[in-house]
């Protein structure tokens, strides 16, 4: 199911594409992710949170046992023993993948972002890519055999395959509206969602799609039908609406919750449903709809996907990666991935061994193990953590939201506030020993320090443009970048800094790393990466 209202990019710092899939029963839910404990393992691997991190969109079981979620940069994982491990399958792409519908343990599509439509006929552990002839967001699929499938999108989108989608082809809609979620119960009847209480209704297999009056103007985000005539719809606002009758009539059912959205929905018959939604909430009817309760699911994150097998059995997704699991129809809901779903941004190693990590809500993790095993550290604060530097074992120091500085001097047992002199949110910090360290952050904040943070002194930056990273070399030579492809640099410890030319001034630039006075990498919006091998003047 789709959801993600473009909001996408809000999330990290502005997550800001909205548009959220979400699909209902395997017309539109997939599960997540892969365990990989590294063990054996050469190069990069992921460590925390366990299966993986990025958002999952979608999931769909087939039984109680198998399962597929996907999600952000092209993940897709796959369970086969009703969510005890997940496992990653190479899905060929980076791109978002939005919708997953499997109609048995091997025959499955899952459709994403730029047109993306993915198919295996062997549960997953091949995907083939194939041609949609869109270029737009794909938000749902539904398939209600190996063959027949269809899939909604952006400005109306409607794509029908017969065929398993060797072939698809484009459909009538009559709207231009997003549509972001569609459910089929056999080839011929099918109702898509969208924008605005947009609902459309076929019967023939999508030759021709009718609007239906919904009574609403919320923003549709899940669908999903038992038969030709049962059916629930879901959306902003705790909008959850019903029919009995194909969509001839829609009745607006009380959920329990006008603050949050609902995202995604799964019933397994006429009576069981259940929904999921932002800031954690889990709502189940036993009869239809008449009555919802809600249920506690033991998370605060945005759930956007949810698929039930038969009325006990069923898994939810959504942010940072989450998996929750009932057997119960959700009088209990486990989670199935380990490690802190907390957004992590800043990271300090000073060894192979010694590392630290930082992130929301006052979120300190350490590591003497490589990584192999992370420890909470008690930070004293609630306030976001966004960059780290260490230049031992012992010595470092955080900054973070309103000018949080933090120190330690034994390896974050204990962490120390600092007065920064300023309210501004700091967002990067580099230590080149355990007294020189430079802090930058909004409107062209930079602080400096040559005692370990006794006193932190402010320096003329030149610009108003916020101030993302920072990297110094010795206690004189030093880069800075930032929004609106900010770079600046200093010979003489931050007394002067100068602005440097960058290719790409339109990009805001979030990573800088030296490993000299001269050599460097900047990294940014885009996927953009500069290489300076003399110091910044090219």
């Amino acid at each position: 199911m789709y959801i993600r209202l473009r909001f996408h990019q809000v999330l990290s710092f502005i997550l800001s594409v909205l548009i959220l899939s979400l699909q209902f029963g395997c017309s539109d839910s997939g599960p997540t992710g892969p365990v990989n404990s590294g063990e054996g393992q050469t190069g990069w691997f992921w460590q925390n949170p366990l299966p993986q991190g990025n958002i999952l969109n979608d999931i769909c079981f087939t039984d109680v046992n198998i399962g597929t979620a996907v999600g952000d940069n092209g993940i897709i994982l796959r369970t086969i023993d009703g969510g005890a491990t997940w496992t990653e399958q190479t899905s060929g792409t980076i791109n978002m993948l939005l919708g997953v519908s499997f109609t048995d343990a091997n025959n499955g599509t899952v459709v994403g972002f730029g047109g993306t439509i993915l198919r295996t006929i062997d549960g997953g552990k091949n995907w083939a890519s194939q041609t949609s002839g869109s270029t737009n967001w794909l938000n749902g699929v539904s398939f209600t055999d190996a063959n027949n499938g269809t899939v909604v999108g952006d400005s109306g989108t409607i794509l029908r395959t017969a065929d398993g989608g060797t072939n698809w082809a484009s459909q009538t809609s009559g709207t231009t509206d997003w549509l972001l979620g569609v459910s089929f119960t056999d080839a011929n009847n099918g109702t898509a969602v969208g924008r605005y209480g947009t609902i459309l209704r076929t019967i023939d297999g999508g030759a021709t799609w009718t609007e239906q009056t919904s009574g609403s103007t919320d923003w549709l985000l899940g669908v999903s039908f038992t038969d030709a005539t049962n059916g629930t719809v879901v959306g902003y606002d705790g909008r959850i609406l019903r029919t009995t009758d194909g969509g001839a009539t829609w009745t607006s059912q009380s959920s329990s919750t006008t603050n949050n959205s609902l995202s995604g929905v799964s019933f397994t018959d006429t009576s069981n449903g259940t929904v999921v939604g932002t800031g954690g909430t889990i709502l189940r009817t036993t009869d239809g709809g008449t009555t919802w309760t809600e249920q506690t699911s033991g998370s605060t994150d945005w759930l956007l996907g949810v698929s039930f097998t038969d009325a006990t059995n069923g898994t939810a997704v959504g942010l940072r990666g989450i998996i929750l699991r009932t057997t119960n129809g959700g009088t209990n809901w486990t989670s199935q991935t380990s490690g802190t779903r907390r957004h992590l941004y800043g990271v300090s190693f000073t060894d192979a061994n010694n590392g630290t990590a930082v992130g929301v809500s006052g979120t300190i993790l350490r590591t003497t193990d490589g990584g192999a095993t992370w420890t909470s550290q008690t930070s004293g604060t609630i306030i976001s953590l966004h960059g780290v530097s260490f230049t031992d074992a012992n010595n470092g120091t955080m900054v973070g939201v309103g000018g949080t500085i933090l120190r330690t001097t034994d390896g974050g047992t204990n962490w120390t506030e600092q007065t920064s002199g300023s309210t501004n949110w700091l967002f990067g910090v580099s230590f080149t020993d355990a007294n020189n360290g430079t802090a930058v952050g909004v409107s062209g904040t930079i602080l400096r320090t040559s005692d370990g943070g006794t006193n932190w002194i402010s320096q003329t930056s030149g610009t108003t443009n916020s101030l993302y990273n920072v990297s110094f070399t010795d206690a004189n030579n030093g880069t800075v970048v930032g929004a609106s492809g900010t770079i600046l640099r200093t010979a003489d410890g931050g007394a002067n800094w100068t602005s440097q030319t960058s290719s790409t001034t339109n990009n805001s630039y979030y990573g800088v790393s030296f490993t000299d006075a001269t050599n460097g990498t900047v990294v940014g919006f885009g996927g953009t990466i500069l290489r300076t091998t003399d110091g910044g003047g090219n």
